[in-house]
Parts: structure tokens; sequence; C-alpha cells
């Protein structure tokens, strides 16, 4: 089911990137919870990490290790006293000090493919066929995600469903592998919590093809996704939520952020509807 914010609104901004050439259109989405269900099998999916964790691949105390940190970096990530800059920077340390964690605690490729074909994570239905209408119009879609296994995984599903098209481009964190695909590193930029928006796209060679794409349509499951925006001037934005729990609780927040939400961890039906309106 979905809940339209302001039918005009979206009226509105879906004729105006109509009577716009295609060519000024992008898409940005974040990935987990967004293009994958949240709940698979009547259990919440927390997070590609959580499943690396919980099925313990690594060693005994990655687990323990891992908690400590977020432990300590949490409450610095939602306190809203911290000046934003001080905690981008606390945020990037976070991210090093895990992923200096996962190399010693012996991840390998072969973990990752472990998590792949755990079945844990699910893309929602029709999300198929909304990147084959995507690639059939040669419409740039990015997928921004601040996740620890964020390309590496994202390109193992992506493939697995046989949807990694030319017109994909996953923003996201990537490790460097040995021959024998153990971890060694990680490359540059970081993507966390805190600069998960498209000012970063400028260091990747992707950016010259949606640098002038000013129309936009936005896919995110949390009301942070919409600072995914930042960084780039925009025409039209049509913003999309998806309201996997709490709906009751949450619906009305949701529908001050997002043109039009997704509850109850709901399929691609309704984006696909509005992807038929726009072409």
């Amino acid at each position: 089911m979905r809940i339209i914010s302001n039918p005009k609104k979206l009226e509105k901004l879906i004729n105006q990137i109509k009577s716009d050439r295609f060519e000024n259109l992008h898409i940005l989405t974040d990935f987990d919870k967004t293009l994958t269900y949240n709940f698979v099998n009547g259990k919440e999916v927390q997070s590609v990490i959580a499943i690396l964790r919980d099925e313990k691949y690594l060693t005994p105390d990655y687990a323990e290790k891992a908690q400590k940190l977020a432990d300590k970096y949490i409450p610095v990530e939602d306190d809203p006293k911290i000046p934003r800059l001080k905690k981008k920077r606390l945020m990037e340390r976070w991210w090093n000090q895990h992923f200096k964690l996962l190399i010693n605690s012996g991840l390998s490729k072969k973990d990752l493919v472990n998590v792949v074909q755990s079945n844990k994570i699910k893309l929602r239905e029709g999300v198929k066929g909304f990147f084959e209408i995507l690639n059939k119009n040669n419409i740039p879609m990015i997928i921004l995600s601040a996740s620890g296994l964020g390309k590496d995984v994202i390109s193992m599903i992506l493939k697995k469903n046989k949807i990694n098209y030319k017109n994909v481009h996953i923003v996201s964190n990537s490790f460097k592998w040995t021959k024998n695909g153990k971890a060694i590193g990680i490359k540059k930029p970081i993507i966390h919590s805190l600069n998960k928006d498209e000012a970063v796209l400028s260091k990747f060679s992707l950016y010259s093809q949606i640098q002038k794409r000013q129309n936009v349509i936005l896919l995110g499951n949390n009301i942070e996704d919409i600072d995914m925006l930042k960084g780039l001037n925009h025409n039209n934005v049509i913003k999309v939520g998806f309201l996997n729990k709490d709906v009751e609780k949450l619906t009305n927040t949701y529908k001050k952020y997002f043109d039009m939400v997704i509850i109850n961890d709901g399929d691609f039906k309704k984006v696909n509807q509005l992807m038929s309106e726009l072409f």
C-alpha cells in the first residue's frame, strides 16, 4: 500500500519531469531495507554486517569488539550537540577502526559469498522490473550506501539476480583483496553515515554523468536518507519512503518528508506504477 502525501504536488512533479527530457533524470537510492525487505521469513534483517556477525563467520572475539566500538560511537552519532564537522571526523574514525577489525578478524570473499547465499537479504518484489525500466531507458541509477560491506556484497546480489546493468552505479565501501580473497585494506573515500550524500559523488567518475541531470527520484527507508540529495542542484525531486515498521507511529512524520510512502515493508509495484506514469 502507498500513501501520497500531497496528490497535487506529486502530480505537478510528475508532469514537470515528463515535460522535461529524460536525459535530465537520475535515480538516487539507499540499498538496505529500501531495495531489500526489512523482514524476511517474519524476522527483521538488521544489516549485512549483522548477518556476518550473527553467523559467526569471523574470529570468536569479533562480535564483542565490534559491539564495544558501537557502544563508543553510537552516542556520538546521535548527539545533536556535537558539531557536525567534529562528528564527521569521529564517524570516519569509527568506520576505519571497524574495517581494521574486520580485516584482523579474517574477513574473506568467501564470507561475503556466505552472507549472500544465506538468503537473509531479499530484494523487494518488483525491484527487478524497476531496474529493467531504468536500463531500457538508459537512466543512471546510483546506489549510495554507508554499509561496511557495501559495494562487494551489493555487486554480488545484483549479479545473482541478473540486474547488474551498466547504468547502475554503486557508491559504497569496498575492500582491497589478496589473490587468495583475504581482505587487506579499504578503498577510499570511506562512505559513512554523515557523508552519505551526492557531494561525495564528485570523487567518482560517474559524477560527470549526473551533474547536469537535475531531476531526481530518491528512494530511502529513513528520514535521514533525504540528506543524500545534498551536494548537487536539483530542479524536480520525487521522494519515495519505505516505512517498514511502527507504521501508525511514524506515518505522519514520513508524510512530511516523502511525496510517496510505501508502508508495511511493501513491494515495488507502486514505484513501478510511478515509473509507468513518467514514461
